[in-house]
């Protein structure tokens, strides 16, 4: 069985598939969920490894050209499960608190960010007319959805208008109703359906990491984020402007009322190269391990 090399090929829809296929192959213990489609029929799955009923979530690629978020994810699942099969510590941590990913949260923004408009299905003409796909961030059609989430929605959406961002686009608007997107409704069905002790989004890039909204948030998130810190050698920040509501860690933290977290992986201009993924993950994996042990 081939050994996958994250770094060599473009997490393309056929690219991802084979990834899935050769861990889901390789690791008997990892199970596939379907959590829902995409605007144009794509699988947004989760991975689980461990306990379904005691969990975390590690979720990436809320936004098309932050597509190297996803390549990570699965990039920690293979090293995790290296781990679980040949640490006793891991498999019997696994059993108590399993681990729930999400690698690609958007699979259609990411597949119109990687090869173009005809990734976009019947919503072909629109992406077209929008143009520069490369720096495509939103759904298939238009909908950015780390602004669709239902945290202060009224307020950003406020926000948006004011800065004239009225419709679909390439980022930023946040469409005409909190969670009207299948993308974020399977993240939120899946929140809400299962017991995550606290939740995790990847996004790029800044090396930030964001613990907090308004005043519902945790106690514990504060000291989680400093320890993140200190591992990565990242900073701890809060988000400004149009990022502070209407995204997932908001949500999480307002809804299911234990901490959320994000993380702006890698430095430089997005979409960040593949060539970036190996010192990325280098500087944030005993971070991700490190979520994987603690008890909040």
């Amino acid at each position: 069985m081939e050994n996958i090399t994250f770094d060599s090929q473009l997490p393309t829809e056929a690219r991802r598939k084979y990834i899935l296929q050769n861990l889901l192959d390789r690791y008997k213990f990892v199970e596939k969920i379907s959590l829902a489609k995409s605007l144009t029929g794509r699988d947004i799955y989760a991975l689980q490894i461990g306990s379904k009923d005691n969990s975390i979530l590690f979720t990436a690629a809320y936004h098309g050209m932050e597509w190297l978020t996803s390549l990570l994810l699965f990039r920690f699942v293979y090293d995790l499960c290296e781990k679980v099969e040949r640490e006793k510590e891991y498999r019997y941590l696994i059993k108590k608190r399993g681990v729930t990913v999400v690698p690609c949260v958007n699979p259609d923004g990411v597949e119109i960010s990687l090869v173009g408009p005809n990734a976009a299905g019947k919503y072909k003409s629109l992406v077209e007319k929008i143009g520069e796909t490369e720096s495509w961030q939103a759904n298939a059609r238009g909908v950015d959805i780390n602004h669709n989430f239902n945290a202060a929605w009224e307020n950003l959406h406020k926000r948006e208008i004011k800065m004239n961002i009225i419709g679909p686009g390439r980022t930023r608007f946040g469409g005409k109703t909190p969670e009207s997107e299948p993308e974020t409704r399977a993240i939120t069905n899946l929140c809400r359906n299962r017991y995550f002790e606290y939740a995790l989004a990847l996004h790029s890039q800044g090396e930030e990491i964001y613990w907090d909204y308004e005043n519902k948030t945790p106690a514990v998130s504060k000291q989680m984020a400093g320890i993140m810190a200190e591992i990565s050698g990242y900073k701890v920040s809060r988000p400004e402007g149009l990022a502070v509501g209407g995204g997932f860690k908001d949500w999480f933290i307002d809804e299911i009322n234990r901490p959320a977290f994000t993380i702006e992986v890698g430095k430089g201009k997005n979409p960040l190269p593949i060539s970036d993924l190996n010192p990325v993950y280098n500087k944030i994996k005993d971070v991700l391990f490190f979520l994987t042990k603690f008890k909040s």
